[in-house]
């Protein structure tokens, strides 16, 4: 049974109340230039490595973000990544856990979007 519908992810939205402040941490967390938000300061399209692209979006700021994480980053070194994201202060939500194919730790945005780091093992 075939679908016009590609197995493909083309792009991730997280929602965010505060545009400006979203870009700061996204960018310090990441590690990017932040820039200006597009569709009238309510899109900010974040750079990526790959074809999937991630876009904040506060089009919605009456958003509920609970629930576990929608995606992963993925990151080469778990140990630097913790230290990181406790350098920034970030809201660490479980201990970097080995599931056999790879390590994951998870953590919060300023929103309480649940976010995750892996490090194939």
């Amino acid at each position: 049974m075939g679908s016009p519908i590609q197995r493909r992810v083309g792009q991730v939205f997280v929602p965010v109340r505060d545009m400006a402040a979203a870009i700061g941490w996204y960018a310090a967390l990441l590690g990017f230039e932040p820039g200006a938000a597009s569709h009238e300061g309510t899109i900010y399209d974040i750079p990526t490595d790959g074809e999937t692209r991630l876009s904040l979006d506060a089009n919605r700021p009456d958003f509920e973000a609970s629930g576990p994480p929608r995606f992963f980053l993925w990151t080469d070194d778990m140990a630097a990544t913790v230290a990181h994201l406790r350098a920034l202060d970030v809201r660490i939500t479980s201990d970097v856990e080995d599931i056999g194919s790879v390590f994951l730790v998870q953590f919060e945005d300023p929103d309480g979007n649940a976010l995750m780091v892996c490090q194939r093992a």
